[in-house]
């Protein structure tokens, strides 16, 4: 069973009928059997179909057309296995609605270099007819990832992968609703933004509803509900019995369990995959969210606290897109920072990072919530499991989007933080802190951030690639003045863009 299930890919290979239908059924046998290969490979995560292959302009267009009514279609491999003249191709690729990967590939690994003639030339003729193909996704302005390699290739094979998996992001963003729970944080600039540019450009929706509706969801969970969940407390974390047994601790954490529950069901009914919450609207609410929170994102729901549904989508998008994967991906923010022989940053927030990022069991605890209300709140206290990350933000310029990544290595902390009680995550950001800050500034991004330890810089740049926005990359090759100017030139890229 495929990580997406019963979601495909379209394998669409190109010839044409100068060469006779021997010919053309050699094509469509070895096309076959290349999306059969792929599709057995353990490293694609989603099902490989062969299509037709495809030889008129008519033919190109009916399939094209075709792939943008299937739900389950979320993008095509396109090859040319022999030439296929490129203006045939015009009328498909201007109405093909779905992202499309183009593999440069040939049937064959090695020349069989005794036995070649014209007739293996003419039906192994990728080199030539790829390229044929590339001129027109050029001259057509079509962003699109292309994959060079033969198709038997772990690499390439993997290569695909990293595009598949950004496909599905793309799918889920187009399918993603998030619900909105209180307004954005009061005075706060960057968790604001225009979210009908947003679903025109990403096509997720954000949809607000009245704590009062929320509250009435959660006041609605039965006792029953509760005494399961904290049964799945008890199994699925470090916890301290007493906190059980003891009537006021007990109650803390149920009210943990009746918002998830509460929230979950809310979400569920409404076809959300997302939410956001704010600390200053909890009209209603036994309190600020924490290890309800924190539980949501584990089980897959994107979060963005103060309003911020932009992360919000993003680590839903996330997680969608590292599914099946190691490693997690949660809502954080860059805290505060420690200046040391190697600068640091320590991530956190007031209670809602993911278990999913956890170096190991999380412990479950009850401790003061200070800021939009004083009250004990239960939450999960733990350290971010160490390895190579990255930092996501995507901001809004006014009239387009950027999206910002940073390349980190999370370490795990030198000392106990015994008066920290939040989940933290402690990491080196690539070049350095000295780099990194100044150019995650210079580029805008945000203090909140998707991390994620499942999804690959490549793969944010195929999904960002197949959204037409702007990606600003920081990483071990970043040198500020190159990248303040690559951010001018981004400017003028888009803006020529948008008017042409």
């Amino acid at each position: 069973m495929k990580t997406y299930g019963d979601k495909t890919i379209w394998f669409l290979t190109g010839s044409q009928h100068l060469y006779g239908q021997k010919l053309l059924d050699q094509v469509r046998d070895n096309s076959r059997k290349v999306a059969a290969g792929l599709n057995e490979s353990a490293h694609i995560s989603a099902q490989v179909v062969a299509a037709d292959i495809v030889t008129t302009p008519e033919g190109i267009l009916k399939i094209c057309r075709q792939a943008n009514s299937d739900e389950n279609c979320v993008g095509l491999i396109l090859w040319m296995h022999t030439f296929s003249p490129a203006k045939m191709w015009i009328a498909g690729l201007q109405a093909l609605e779905k992202p499309w990967l183009h593999l440069h590939t040939q049937f064959g690994a090695e020349l069989p270099w005794a036995d070649i003639d014209m007739h293996y030339m003419n039906l192994n003729q990728s080199a030539h007819g790829d390229r044929e193909f590339g001129y027109i996704g050029t001259r057509l302005g079509i962003d699109r990832k292309v994959v060079v390699g033969h198709w038997q290739s772990e690499r390439v094979q993997r290569q695909i992968d990293d595009w598949i998996r950004a496909a599905m992001g793309r799918y889920e963003a187009r399918h993603l609703k998030i619900a909105r729970f209180g307004d954005n944080m009061r005075q706060v600039a960057v968790t604001e933004g225009d979210k009908v540019a947003a679903q025109i450009q990403f096509g997720y929706e954000v949809h607000a509803w009245g704590l009062g509706d929320l509250a009435a969801a959660c006041d609605a969970v039965a006792s029953s509900d509760l005494d399961s969940q904290l049964d799945e407390y008890r199994k699925d974390y470090d916890v301290d019995k007493r906190l059980f047994d003891d009537l006021e601790s007990r109650q803390l954490i149920c009210n943990e369990a009746r918002l998830e529950l509460g929230m979950e069901r809310f979400m569920e009914e409404r076809g959300c995959k997302a939410f956001t919450n704010c600390f200053e609207n909890l009209s209603g609410l036994s309190g600020l969210p924490g290890l309800a929170t924190q539980r949501l994102m584990s089980k897959g729901y994107g979060y963005g606290a103060e309003g911020d549904w932009k992360t919000s989508a993003m680590v839903r998008i996330a997680k969608a897109m590292s599914r099946g994967r190691d490693g997690g991906t949660t809502f954080v923010e860059d805290y505060t920072y420690n200046f040391a022989t190697t600068d640091q940053v320590l991530g956190a927030h007031m209670l809602e990072v993911c278990p999913s990022v956890a170096a190991g069991q999380p412990r479950l605890e009850i401790h003061p919530h200070t800021i939009g209300i004083r009250k004990d709140i239960a939450r999960l206290i733990f350290a971010g499991k160490a390895g190579p990350a990255l930092n996501i933000s995507t901001i809004d310029l006014g009239w387009r989007f950027r999206m910002i990544v940073n390349a980190l290595d999370t370490v795990p902390p030198p000392q106990d933080m015994p008066k920290l009680p939040v989940a933290k995550i402690l990491w080196e950001p690539r070049p350095n802190l000295e780099v990194s800050g100044a150019a995650w500034i210079h580029a805008g991004g945000a203090h909140h951030s998707a991390y994620t330890q499942g999804v690959t810089l490549a793969q944010v740049a195929d999904y960002a690639e197949m959204c037409g926005v702007e990606l600003a990359v920081i990483d071990a090759d970043t040198d500020i003045r190159a990248f303040r100017q690559e951010l001018r030139h981004n400017e003028a890229y888009y803006h020529l863009r948008r008017t042409s």
